[in-house]
């Protein structure tokens, strides 16, 4: 499974006085998006981390086309790029539910041994559950 689809709706906290969502709140959707694709695969992120593995994002870029609005139902849309090695990269695509494209963006995340403090390759258990 190299992608999946999250749809939620836009809670009035996250928007700003003409009830457009703030910028900062996308970051939030993308990690959501990242989260609940890893869930599909049978992996938990808090479990990665328990076995020492954490994925800090070292790039993160957004591409606003249209704002989401105040009670919106958007989809994201969460895409791996490619077969994850020390990194691990996704494409997002962020739409309404008239299916007009709100955003676009792309996240790079490094697998980093927590107890070593250094980048480490991609765990195979993930690997295996990607199939490569």
């Amino acid at each position: 499974m190299r992608t999946n689809e999250i749809s939620f709706r836009i809670r009035y906290s996250e928007t700003d006085q003409m009830g457009i969502v703030y910028h900062g709140n996308y970051a939030q959707y993308l990690e959501l998006a990242r989260v609940e694709w890893l869930r599909l695969l049978g992996i938990s992120y808090k479990t990665m981390e328990e076995g020492g593995i954490m994925l800090p994002v070292i790039s993160l870029s957004i591409n606003y086309i249209k704002p989401a609005l105040y009670d919106d139902l958007i989809t994201v849309k969460v895409i791996l790029k490619k077969k994850p090695a020390v990194r691990i990269e996704f494409d997002y695509e962020i739409t309404n539910e008239a299916g007009d494209l709100l955003a676009t963006a792309n996240t790079v995340l490094v697998f980093m041994d927590m107890k070593r403090k250094r980048p480490t390759k991609c765990p195979q258990f993930l690997l295996d559950k990607l199939n490569y």
